[in-house]
């Protein structure tokens, strides 16, 4: 009989992701990827859900390049980001994802702004309604007509060079220009169905006026690279924008990761003038703006030094005088974006704790803090307007996420399940085991196991990436439930460095990678191992990005290993600075890399390269600028020169992820079958395709 986690089966299950709640309560949307016709790529259509389960889901969108970023404005208009064609537009080049207005009662969808660039997000004033684009523009232009123009002088001199002066100049899979990126203000008004669509100006023709401008077109705010990644939100009354801003983006040199530090500034949608809300030289990110105007809560991260581990906090800035007030102090965990209550007295955030990743509510003027949810793992959360309620996806390592929903008064509940379009996937077995390190120190884990087994099955390592980060969410790329619906158990460890276990927890791996993190892996291992439902005998390790380095540091460490497989592996550190997209940030836990390099040699694998005897299974996709193909290239060079048995997937399609279904279909294959050689000794069966 067929199960979810057979591969094919899994590979084509809807994921869902993303919620969007209306003003009024009464509708919630989510979007449900599915594959596409010529199984090449995921494309996502939005559905929309009835928050009480009374009516049946039912889906929205439909177009082939999908639909995503959906965003509601006060009258219930849904805004949306998709490439689907303007039907009243002349095709012209590759389409780009523009942003759309669905109207409440339904019909079809308007086209509101089509930039040149594409709409990379998009957020709504909670009163006016006014509306903020995030796209990027030429250098020079100040136009959509302007800056179609630079783009097809390019293309029609078949240019694709860029000039850099500013660091960082590229970002996880892409090049950071040659556009810079920008923010446009869309006024409420243009969301009415009686209001003309805006028309993108065509590139002028011979005769034509050059000079003249787009119709209707948005009003870009503020542009340039103190932008990069940037995060911000318009005032509920439209006036002002409050955005995070790198205020050495004005500037060349860099010369340390605190350069990377972020500010918030205000802006006058008016004017266009800035002022500088907080400038401490942090990294301040997710600024949310209170219902009445007054106020912003915003994450903010001590990056850290050699000597201190980063911390990320909540803190309350007044918009008025700019006095910051931090927020639960002795809270000893990691919180991410916070999301007001209406009421303006408390806000409701996520944040990693013991495996899991709760809702929290913080009170305001108590500084009381409490735990919304029992189990799971939250993302995606959103407050219903009057305040009764909150929205969020939920899932486990065992289980996708759905949406679900809580009171916001109340502690420790179990969830209230949302009707969706994707119904849940039989329950697997998972079981928290605990070990104790070196230190003393309890060192938690996630052990999924097979539903039915006869006999003590083999156990496959998963070790996390980040590193800072839990595995306690579900992962689509590293799924434990299709390894063991093939007759292995997965354990999924959580040593130094993972977040949700206080923050001495993470200053016991800072900077030392090589050392704690190691032992609590070897110590989760060794507890793992002690199951009676586990052969010891048959273990193998696996782990991408940081958990890639683990594993190639695993593998010059010990051989207790059947097999190792790294994938986007870190493997020469010193080199690995200079080629990364971010190496500044690096610096922040291993120094000056032109100065005192012992961190950053001491913590290589490559200098244990001599002691590997484990066979390898190397994985790495070109596109991967966060941890570049070089690694995995020298990896690869150094294996084969000191005779490792090892094997190297290639992706010359993908980043430091596998995104593409039939890449996906491969990597599990190839996976599969590693693991199957080296636990089970069969002959390993080399995919069809490759």
């Amino acid at each position: 009989m067929t199960t979810p986690f057979e591969l094919d089966t899994f590979l084509r299950q809807p994921r869902l992701s993303g919620l969007a709640l209306s003003p009024d309560g009464g509708r919630l949307v989510v979007g449900v990827a599915t594959e596409a016709p010529d199984g090449k790529r995921y494309r996502t259509a939005l559905w929309l859900l009835d928050p009480e389960g009374a009516v049946p889901p039912r889906q929205l969108t439909r177009s082939a390049p999908g639909e995503s970023g959906a965003a509601f404005a006060p009258d219930g208009t849904l805004l949306f980001v998709s490439a689907r064609p303007d039907p009243d537009a002349k095709p012209d080049g590759d389409p780009v994802p523009v942003l759309w207005a669905l109207p409440p009662d339904g019909g079809e969808a308007r086209l509101v702004a089509a930039p040149p660039g594409g709409v990379a997000g998009v957020s709504v004033a909670r009163d006016s309604g006014d509306v903020l684009v995030t796209s990027s523009i030429h250098p020079g232009a100040e136009t959509f007509a302007e800056d179609r123009d630079r783009a097809k002088a390019r293309d029609d001199a078949g240019v694709t060079a860029q000039l850099f002066d500013d660091y960082p100049i590229r970002y996880w899979d892409h090049y950071l220009g040659p556009r810079e990126p920008g923010r446009w203000f869309i006024t409420a008004d243009r969301l009415a169905p009686a209001s003309a669509p805006p028309v993108p100006t065509p590139a002028a023709e011979d005769g034509d006026d050059a000079e003249a401008p787009a119709v209707d077109e948005p009003r870009l705010l503020v542009r340039g690279a103190p932008l990069q990644n940037a995060e911000g939100e318009l005032t509920p009354d439209g006036r002002h924008l409050v955005i995070t801003w790198r205020a050495s983006g004005e500037h060349r040199n860099r010369r340390s990761p605190d350069d990377l530090a972020t500010d918030l500034v205000v802006v006058d949608v008016a004017t266009g003038d800035r002022r500088t809300l907080v400038a401490d030289g942090r990294f301040w990110g997710s600024p949310k703006v209170s219902p009445d105007g007054s106020r912003v809560v915003a994450q903010v991260m001590d990056v850290g030094a050699p000597d201190r581990a980063s911390r990320t906090s909540l803190a309350l800035i007044d918009l008025g005088s700019g006095g910051i007030r931090d927020l639960a102090p002795d809270l000893d965990l990691w919180p991410g974006a916070a999301q007001w209550l209406p009421s303006g007295d408390a806000v409701v955030f996520e944040a990693d704790e013991d495996g899991h990743r709760p809702l929290f509510r913080l009170d305001l003027d108590t500084g009381e803090v409490t735990r919304l949810t029992a189990e799971g793992a939250h993302t995606d959360t959103t407050v219903a307007a009057d305040g009764s309620a909150v929205y969020a996806m939920r899932a486990t390592v065992g289980r996708p996420p759905r949406p679900v929903r809580y009171a916001t008064d109340a502690a420790d509940q179990e969830p209230t399940v949302v009707p969706s379009p994707v119904g849940d996937e039989p329950a697997v077995r998972v079981e928290r085991v605990t070990a104790t390190a070196d230190d003393g120190v309890e060192v938690g884990s996630w052990l999924v196991l097979p539903a039915e087994a006869e006999g003590p099955v083999p156990l496959v390592v998963f070790i996390h990436g980040g590193p800072l980060g839990s595995w306690n969410n579900w992962s689509w790329r590293w799924n434990p439930p299709v390894l063991a619906a093939n007759g292995y158990a997965v354990l999924l460890p959580d040593p130094a460095l993972s977040t949700g276990y206080g923050q001495d927890f993470i200053t016991r791996g800072w900077g030392r990678w090589g050392e704690t993190p190691y032992t609590d892996l070897l110590a989760a291992v060794d507890a793992a191992e002690a199951h009676e439902a586990i052969d010891e005998t048959r273990t193998a390790a696996m782990g991408g990005s940081f958990g890639g380095y683990m594993a190639n540091w695993v593998a010059g460490q010990t051989d207790r290993f059947r097999c190792i497989v790294t994938h986007a592996s870190l493997w020469n550190l010193e080199a690995f600075h200079g080629t990364t997209d971010l190496g500044l940030l690096w610096e922040r836990e291993f120094g000056d890399a032109y100065g005192d390099r012992s961190r950053y040699r001491d913590n290589s694998p490559q200098r244990h390269v001599g002691r590997i005897k484990t066979p390898m299974l190397v994985i790495h996709g070109e596109l991967d600028y966060r941890v570049p193909i070089g690694e995995g290239l020298t990896l690869w060079t150094d294996l084969s020169r000191n005779g490792v048995d090892a094997r190297f997937l290639y992706f010359p399609d993908e980043n430091h992820w596998v995104l593409k279904p039939q890449n996906a279909k491969l990597w599990y294959q190839t996976v599969l079958a590693y693991l199957a050689e080296h636990l089970d000794g069969t002959e390993f069966a080399r995919p069809e395709l490759l």
